[in-house]
């Protein structure tokens, strides 16, 4: 049996839009508007129902890992991408061949404290992690299962 890579991940939003405590409140919510080749290939063909995501605060004053949710559906189109009126509507993707997926994710826990980016660039156990790469600007991205724990422990 091939295991999956990844089942950790992370996944970046503006606060002043949607932030930890808004997935909260609504417990669960579709990750859309997401409109890179890769962050899409992670959700559509990596995430699975249940892998772990850690919520990250980016263009924030503080940016950090502020949560932790879970993948709560298989990839789908993104109905964004069809609609004229969104900001994400993308007129070159078609129902029959849509180009845009998003996975819906579920609240789990606030951290006791953010872990700031800044503190995460500091730990040379981390220095190999996506996030803390030079020139990294995905919006989602996996996470090793060491990393993952590690980061857990600065908590």
């Amino acid at each position: 049996m091939n295991e999956r890579p990844y089942t950790h991940w992370l996944m970046k939003s503006e606060p002043d839009t949607f932030s930890i405590d808004d997935l909260k409140q609504r417990r669960r919510e579709p990750w859309d508007g997401v409109r890179n080749y890769q962050a899409r290939n992670f959700m559509r063909d990596g995430m699975r129902v249940g892998d772990k995501v850690f919520f990250y605060h980016s263009n924030c004053a503080e940016p950090g890992i502020a949560g932790i949710a879970a993948v709560a559906s298989e990839a789908y189109p993104d109905p964004s991408q069809f609609d004229p009126r969104s900001k994400y509507f993308d007129p070159a993707s078609s129902r029959d061949r849509p180009r845009w997926y998003l996975v819906d994710v579920k609240y789990v826990r606030k951290l006791k404290r953010v872990i700031t980016l800044e503190e995460l660039k500091a730990q040379p156990a981390l220095a190999d992690m996506a996030l803390v790469r030079k020139g990294n600007r995905l919006s989602v991205m996996p996470v090793s299962a060491a990393d993952w724990d590690f980061i857990l422990a600065l908590e």
